[in-house]
């Protein structure tokens, strides 16, 4: 009977053991993730200085925005015609975007798309035409890329972004404009060679091809099957 007791309390502690092992390791498991997340004081002299550089690239971009939408707005309120002065006013600002970036040696791909965006804002603010504006904006950041050696399809996507981004806040057609600037952009690409122009269209469609109308425009189109040549009528 003593040896049945024995028998049942061992059982007993080994369970209870198996539990309290079962009860510790989550919480040792746990431990490897919560230290994970602790860092020392350099760790955290490095994340507070990225975390600020973050925010202050917003704080550029958006007071580049508005640089370019007061220049171009005042600009083309002072040339009284927009039609005309838009295309000269918008390759001026570009050309002035392209000179800062090589200045300072950040390039161009940082301010394409505050750029973009602030010509597009600054012509609507004067009643200008949009989709004018972002076609001659997309080929001259475009051009304007490939005299620096800097990735087309990049300029071409931040560029076709920011504009886009100014649009819809306007209120303007955004599927309209975002095919005719994809268009705009794979024509301007064609002045770079074929491989430019193929990685351009590969870049939008994986940005604004969801949009069936923008696929159609920059999409190839299927060639046509020759007509079948007419039989002369036999001579009698």
């Amino acid at each position: 009977m003593r040896k049945t007791v024995q028998h049942e309390e061992t059982a007993t502690q080994t369970e209870a053991a198996g539990v309290a092992a079962e009860t510790v390791a989550p919480a040792e498991a746990a431990a490897p993730q919560a230290a994970s997340k602790e860092i020392g004081a350099s760790g955290s002299l490095v994340k507070e200085g990225i975390v600020n550089s973050l925010r202050g690239i917003d704080t550029i971009e958006n007071e580049i925005v508005a640089l370019v939408r007061n220049t171009v707005s005042g600009a083309l309120s002072a040339v009284g015609e927009v039609s005309l002065g838009a295309v000269e006013v918008t390759r001026d600002v570009v050309k002035g975007a392209i000179l800062a970036g090589e200045e300072v040696g950040l390039g161009l791909t940082l301010s394409v798309k505050s750029v973009a965006k602030g010509i597009i804002l600054g012509v609507s603010d004067v009643g200008g035409d949009l989709i004018g504006a972002a076609v001659v904006t997309v080929k001259a950041l475009i051009g304007g890329a490939t005299e620096l050696g800097v990735d087309v399809a990049t300029v071409a996507r931040r560029a076709i972004s920011g504009i886009l981004e100014a649009t819809q806040e306007v209120g303007g057609d955004v599927v309209k404009v975002a095919a005719v600037t994809a268009t705009a952009a794979i024509e301007a690409a064609g002045a770079v060679g074929n491989t430019a122009v193929f990685t351009v269209r590969d870049v939008l469609l994986n940005t604004v091809g969801g949009i069936k109308e923008v696929a159609a425009a920059i999409l190839p189109k299927p060639r046509q099957p020759a007509a079948p040549a007419q039989l002369a009528p036999p001579q009698e």
